[in-house]
């Protein structure tokens, strides 16, 4: 009688387990959601618009033109893409250690819009200075060191963002001026694209070199 009990007790346990990790797997999606489709499509298409335009931009220039700053306190295109280079790396190493912490934003509000994200792209009439080592821009002094460096990092996130699941809206990033991580990585397409303008502006100078 006791074998009897015995056996009948460890099928009821493993039956429980069952059920247990049933209803675990089941209740997961309640608290990690994946990435929605609007949101994977609009990061997609901004990533690759800029990384398509950076190279654009530069295709064909001359070491004169590549070189040639406006004025002494202004960047040259070749420095440009030099800051890209050293800051994405930064950037996306801070997106990767945000996305593992656990999720947060149910406790806090992001200080931007996704359109505020957007627009920071778009908007030179305001000019911020570029600090934390970022304005290292000799870092490297050959366009296409820093071209290389760039693309091949935009690969890598490129590609994340059409395979992940991560919950991006669910992780605060920053400390004082909160947003979440889906808009962060979405400012590191409209930084670039920020100075993809720049590098426009740069072109536009009456003295910038024929060739």
């Amino acid at each position: 009688m006791l074998f009897i009990m015995n056996t009948l007790r460890t099928y009821m346990l493993r039956g429980w387990t069952v059920v247990t990790l049933t209803v675990c797997l089941l209740a997961a999606p309640l608290f990690a959601a994946a990435m929605t489709k609007e949101d994977r499509e609009h990061l997609l298409v901004h990533f690759e618009m800029t990384t398509q335009m950076v190279a654009e931009q530069v295709h064909g220039l001359s070491p004169a033109q590549l070189e040639y700053k406006a004025s002494p306190d202004r960047w040259s295109i070749r420095e440009v893409i030099s800051h890209l280079a050293v800051a994405e790396p930064d950037y996306w190493r801070d997106i990767q250690k945000a996305l593992k912490a656990a999720p947060d934003m149910n406790e806090k509000k992001s200080v931007a819009t996704d359109a505020d994200i957007l627009w920071y792209g778009i908007d030179r009439v305001v000019h911020t200075k570029t600090g934390g080592g970022h304005e290292k821009v000799d870092t490297y002094k050959n366009l296409g060191e820093a071209l290389v460096k760039f693309q091949a990092l935009r690969a890598t996130m490129i590609e994340y963002i059409k395979t992940t699941n991560d919950d991006m809206r669910a992780h605060s990033f920053g400390d004082r001026e909160v947003i979440d991580c889906w808009q962060w990585i979405l400012e590191i397409s409209t930084h670039a694209e920020r100075h993809i303008q720049q590098i426009r502006e740069i072109k536009s100078d009456p003295s910038f070199p024929k060739k």
